[in-house]
Parts: structure tokens; sequence; C-alpha cells
């Protein structure tokens, strides 16, 4: 089965790099770009069911994939 899991800064936590590709974006002449909040995605293929791959991707996503003092996760599995 695929699954999506989706790793962000918690509100507050500054993030320089959003700022960086925030800038960039005006630079280049883009308009509009109020402001840029950059994260991770983690497309992930594991076996077994359905309730079992949610347990495993939170599980990775608290021992590796995230930093959970200044990141937030979503897990999605997608089928």
């Amino acid at each position: 089965m695929k699954a999506r899991v989706t790793v962000t800064l918690k509100t507050g936590v500054l993030d320089p790099q959003g700022k960086a590709i925030e800038g960039a974006l005006k630079s280049l002449g883009i308009e509009g770009i109020a402001s840029v909040r950059q994260g991770k995605v983690f497309d992930i293929e594991l076996a077994g069911d359905k309730t079992k791959a949610e347990a495993t991707l939170k599980a990775a996503a608290d021992k590796l994939l995230a930093n959970t003092v200044i990141e937030n996760y979503r897990v999605e599995v997608l089928g």
C-alpha cells in the first residue's frame, strides 16, 4: 500500500529556508506571495493493513522523519 507523511514546522517556529524561498520568488518577479513555509513529504510503500500501516508510519515519523519538538506531521494512507 502507498502512504504519504507530510512534515511541517510548528506555528511560531522560525523558517529561514521559507524566508529565503519567499525572497527568491519576489526577486524573480512573482507577485502576490505573502509568505512561504517549507516542509518535507515522504512517499512510502509498505505492506500490511491500513491500521497497522498508520501505526508503523506514526512510529517512523516520531522516531526519524520528524523532529516533534519543532515539527508536526500528517500521515495519509493512500491505498
